[in-house]
């Protein structure tokens, strides 16, 4: 995979509304800090474009030389009311002003106000419970060992499979990352688990049979019956991409399900709370899961995730028997409820829409400029991405994605790392509250990136 060069570049200083460049690109009084990590951290913790963040807030970053970036990475799908929300910041200061900064599972006032929000959120509250937990990867695990759980204690051990789809990534835990579909990621297992299996997803891309023929089929060819099945658990958009489903596909995938008592998990870990212009991506399919794995956007903050899931399904695990230790921590709690409440009161779902009805159109306009190097673009709401390919191909081209990526970062413009299954998309997730002419500045910066490093 390829690395960001850390050696200062002087590049043309900025001084626009929303970005300022003032330095040296990465910062030459930052790299003793990349150093200090270097010895402190293993190399894994590396990777993201070198910016020593300072302060952050709303759509913007800041380092402590002046410099200021467009924030196109929302700290990876996180801060969907931007960074620092002034209500986040009170709520936060009010619990640590009453005394309360952790709890275990004893109960807390707000615990109660946070499940309850969630739940109305739910597909059917009456019929939904919600289950606090602090990572994204917790939530999926949780999700897996429901399904697992539900389908061992109706009908048998027989019925052990779980099917997730190729590309698919649900965190770096042991189960979730046998439910992910990057074999990279699962060399360490050395001896994967023959109930986790994998099929095609349909992107149209990466993969073109977009048909659900070819679920069936990747089962009869595993030879998996549906009796056999306990759960099937799939992004709500896969990460990679993003990818979405075709709404039939979905549908189709909920029908199998329900026909035979499967499980139907939708991760909106990455996907929900707004971000893809509906409050979680599902809603755009017109399915109904089972279980719904949130995390990211929840807080816009702190860590915090939830399942969200229905009550006979929730309730399978006696009283103390399905915790975890930092569940409904008060900060991260208090976090959440303010940011739900900013979400919901000030419609950002809608507005998400109607800021993907200018990004989206604006992107797939420079992916057509160069055909031949960028694949796809795929897009809804405030996310998208575009994937790099060697020229002529559908080959990822990480190096050339790299290069795009760290010229928008010398201009004043704030991505992650590019993503994908070989490091070539670009991914693109500003915060929701990120303003029109900040976006439309940031469109207009990203294709002086791809005109820099394509157009020759």
């Amino acid at each position: 995979m390829a690395e960001y060069n850390m050696t200062p570049v002087s590049v043309p200083q900025i001084n626009t509304k929303y970005r300022t460049i003032k330095t040296a690109i990465p910062v030459p009084e930052s790299l003793p800090v990349f150093e200090k990590l270097k010895k402190s951290e293993p190399r894994s913790m590396m990777g993201q474009p070198p910016v020593l963040w300072h302060k952050a807030e709303d759509f913007t970053v800041s380092d402590k030389w002046g410099n200021r970036w467009i924030d196109w990475s929302s700290c990876v799908l996180v801060s969907n009311i931007g960074h620092a929300h002034p209500e986040v910041l009170t709520a936060l200061r009010q619990i640590i002003d009453q005394g309360l900064l952790s709890t275990y599972v004893f109960v807390h006032e707000q615990r109660a106000e946070l499940t309850e929000l969630l739940q109305s959120m739910a597909p059917d509250p009456s019929d939904y419970h919600v289950f606090l937990l602090s990572t994204g990867s917790e939530a999926t695990e949780n999700c897996i060992k429901l399904a697992k759980t539900y389908a061992m204690e109706k009908y048998g051990a027989e019925r052990r499979y779980i099917i997730t789809f190729k590309n698919a990534f649900h965190g770096r835990t042991l189960g979730a990352q046998l439910a992910g579909g990057n074999p990279n990621q699962k060399k360490w297992l050395a001896t994967p688990d023959p109930s986790f299996v994998q099929v095609p997803f349909p992107d149209g891309y990466k993969n073109q049979d977009v048909s659900f023929d070819l679920f069936l089929k990747s089962l009869a060819d595993a030879k998996i019956e549906p009796h056999q099945i306990a759960g099937v658990m799939t992004e709500s958009y896969q990460g990679v991409g993003p990818d979405f489903m075709p709404v039939e596909y979905a549908q189709a995938l909920e029908a199998f399900c329900r026909k035979n008592d499967i499980v139907l998990v939708f991760d909106e870990v990455q996907a929900g709370f707004g971000r893809t212009g509906k409050m979680f991506c599902f809603q755009h399919y017109g399915v109904t899961p089972d279980l719904i794995a949130c995390g990211k956007g929840i807080s816009s903050s702190l860590p915090i995730s939830a399942v969200i899931g229905r009550k006979d399904l929730m309730g399978l695990y006696a009283p103390g028997s399905m915790t975890s230790t930092h569940s409904g921590s008060p900060l991260c709690v208090a976090a959440a409820v303010a940011n739900l409440k900013v979400i919901r009161r000030e419609k950002l779902d809608e507005r998400a829409a109607r800021m993907g009805d200018i990004l989206v159109p604006e992107l797939e306009r420079i992916r057509a400029l160069y055909p031949d190097r960028l694949g796809c673009m795929h897009g809804k709401g405030l996310v998208a991405g575009i994937q790099v390919v060697k020229p002529g191909t559908r080959e990822p081209d990480s190096d050339t994605a790299l290069d795009i990526n760290a010229k928008c970062l010398q201009k004043g413009l704030l991505m992650f790392a590019p993503v994908g299954i070989g490091g070539e998309c670009l991914k693109i997730a500003p915060p929701l509250t990120i303003a029109e002419d900040a976006l439309r500045e940031g469109i207009s910066v990203f294709e002086e990136a791809v005109n820099e490093a394509l157009g020759g």
